[in-house]
């Protein structure tokens, strides 16, 4: 804050298990990566290389640097996973993921189809070595997952050693715990969060509408993901109600 006033919400400080914030980054230079730290990397937890960019990716050892530099944690999305997974190529993937000193994983089967109990072992086995973030919901247009089988998913996961759960909406926000206009399925994160700790999910919410929903439903410190480099600056601010969005939620009724 460069000016102390009151009723700003308390945020936690890094390394922090809630109110955590991931950035995509599909596809940074090495200088808007060193940009983005410089800019926002106070309030930047986690950098997701999205899909399967990391293969492609040029002077991906100098970006990684930049971003632990930074004291932000970099790691691979869940499709770069999956590409590997239906090659066949799963001890190729652990030696790709510990070549870069990663600390954090993902698993995902949001576009290949896994048996459950497989990635459950997957999750089992990585969990002894690294820190696993594991993502529940398909990213395949069509494809309905019950309520309760999301709650199951994601509660079998955390007990296989995932540190958190990602919750899908792919970086268009407009599947998995969202309606196709962008709109929260409501009815599905109560679910959630009536029978799942809502600090053990990372809510994937790429739209500043979807932002400013979940701060006001699960407060400052709640986890979001998939959070565009040039949106993470203003998310904080309506975390912090800084913005007309979120200006009033953390007022009390009789101000001193």
């Amino acid at each position: 804050m460069n000016f102390h006033i009151p009723h700003i919400p308390n945020r936690l400080k890094k390394p922090r298990e809630s109110g955590i914030t991931m950035m995509m980054d599909k596809g940074l230079s090495v200088k808007q990566a060193e940009e983005f730290v410089k800019s926002s990397g106070e309030f930047t937890d986690f950098v997701k290389l999205g899909f399967g960019t990391a293969l492609i990716t040029k002077d991906l050892n100098s970006k990684l640097r930049i971003y632990r530099d930074g004291n932000v944690r970099p790691y691979f999305g869940g499709t770069l996973f999956e590409i590997f997974y239906v090659r066949g190529m799963l001890d190729d993937f652990r030696k790709f993921i510990s070549g870069y000193d990663l600390d954090l994983v993902e698993i995902s089967d949001g576009t290949v189809s896994i048996e459950h109990e497989i990635k459950l072992e997957f999750i089992n086995i990585l969990s002894k070595d690294i820190q696993v973030l594991s993502e529940v919901g398909s990213k395949v247009s069509g494809v309905v997952i019950p309520l309760e089988k999301w709650v199951s998913m994601m509660k079998t996961e955390l007990q296989a050693g995932s540190w958190k759960v990602i919750a899908e909406a792919r970086e268009s926000g407009t599947i998995g715990i969202y309606n196709p206009d962008g709109s929260a399925n409501i009815e599905l994160v109560q679910d959630i969060t009536g029978n799942i700790d809502h600090n053990d999910v990372i809510w994937e919410a790429p739209l500043k509408n979807q932002q400013v929903y979940f701060i006001k439903t699960l407060g400052a410190n709640v986890n979001l993901g998939n959070i565009a480099p040039a949106d993470v600056l203003s998310m904080e601010a309506l975390r912090l109600g800084l913005r007309g969005d979120t200006l009033m939620d953390f007022i009390p009724e009789k101000p001193v």
